[in-house]
């Protein structure tokens, strides 16, 4: 896995799982039958988890299909210069 995401990017999203985490561990704490907490404290650790090794499996999905968008458009294009024989 090599990091694909910067450095204040990856520093953004470790504050913002850390925030997730913390707010879903106190609404817990209160009603811990709800299930919508869980869910928003799974996604806070994925969340800190993609700031710490610094790639983020959506932004890869996203380059690849981008590469291969632009390599498809590529080998459609006429070529530049025709062959007069």
């Amino acid at each position: 896995m090599r990091p694909n995401i910067g450095m204040i990017n990856a520093l953004i999203r470790i504050t913002c799982g850390f925030t997730m985490l913390a707010w879903a561990t106190a609404k817990m704490v209160k009603r811990p039958w709800r299930e919508s907490f869980i869910i928003v404290a799974m996604l806070g650790g994925m969340k800190v988890a993609e700031g710490i090794t610094r790639f983020c499996p959506l932004t890869a999905l996203f380059k690849e299909y981008m590469e291969k968008n632009q390599d498809e458009q590529n080998n459609d294009r006429l070529p530049d210069v025709i062959n007069p024989t």
